[in-house]
């Protein structure tokens, strides 16, 4: 408890004295709803347990124009993580319910390619080397000045914006991330915005069982509820699009249990 205060007031005092004025609701620790402005901005998820410092984190993301959400366990962290929607993660290694290098390689198990920064008060060469085998990509030792752990995030997030594809594929199907459009040689099909989603996350899941509750939870970002039919509308439509573009039935339906995208498999007597 100690090595925390000393760590959190070490901290304080290499941040500007207004990032501690008086407390601030202001985007508290949760995305709003996204503005075309909002869109092009920097996304951050912090994951810190020590309130004050994760809230000083923030309000000094905020001065520089990132937009942030905050989780101060593990668990939370990790399942805001694999939800994806974020261009960097701030990641305390010493955490309540889950520390930060499970948090780690459950997100790069879970396909999830966002930059991690670590934070810790580990600095040894053993120490840094176990987060980087985990799948972080920098490391941060407390205590730290402010202006660097800008730098880091900066540099990790141009260094994907640089490198990131502008297309997805799944055999002769193409899904343009830019233009959201779906693609198969010279025919395209513009999708919405949750037709899009929904084949992104299908498209990153292929020849996954995939259940209507965990597609409400991860496209549309809700609980499921059985009496609702939300999911099989948007697949019927979205499988409308796919046949548009002259391609053979991508979107199986697995009665009972919830769909699978992929080429038809045989081995699924009961897929439709």
């Amino acid at each position: 408890m100690g090595s925390k205060r000393n760590e959190f007031d070490h901290f304080r005092s290499v941040f500007s004295r207004e990032y501690f004025s008086k407390p601030s609701t202001e985007n508290a620790g949760r995305i709003p709803a996204k503005s075309d402005v909002e869109r092009s901005m920097t996304r951050v998820l912090i994951v810190e347990d020590n309130h004050r410092m994760a809230e000083a984190i923030r309000r000094g993301l905020v001065e520089q124009d990132f937009l942030t959400e905050v989780a101060n366990d593990g668990a939370e962290g990790c399942s805001l993580a694999l939800k994806g929607g974020f261009d960097a993660i701030v990641l305390d290694i010493m955490l309540p319910v889950q520390d930060g290098l499970a948090i780690c390689r459950s997100i790069r198990e879970g396909g999830i390619l966002t930059p991690i920064l670590l934070l810790t008060a580990l600095g040894s060469t053993v120490d840094k080397v176990k987060g980087l085998n985990c799948g972080a990509d920098d490391y941060l030792t407390k205590p730290f000045e402010f202006d660097e752990l800008i730098a880091r995030l900066r540099a990790l997030t141009r260094r994907v914006h640089s490198t990131i594809a502008r297309r997805i594929s799944y055999g002769a199907l193409e899904l343009d991330l830019y233009s959201r459009e779906a693609i198969h040689g010279d025919r395209r099909q513009l999708l919405s915005n949750k037709e899009f989603s929904l084949l992104e996350f299908f498209m990153n899941n292929a020849d996954k069982e995939l259940s209507r509750s965990i597609l409400c939870d991860r496209v549309w970002d809700m609980p499921f509820e059985s009496e609702s039919n939300v999911v099989d509308v948007y697949v019927k439509t979205l499988r409308k699009k796919i046949e548009s573009l002259r391609l053979p039935p991508l979107i199986h339906t697995l009665r009972g249990i919830g769909y699978v995208f992929g080429m038809q498999l045989e081995r699924k007597p009961n897929a439709g």
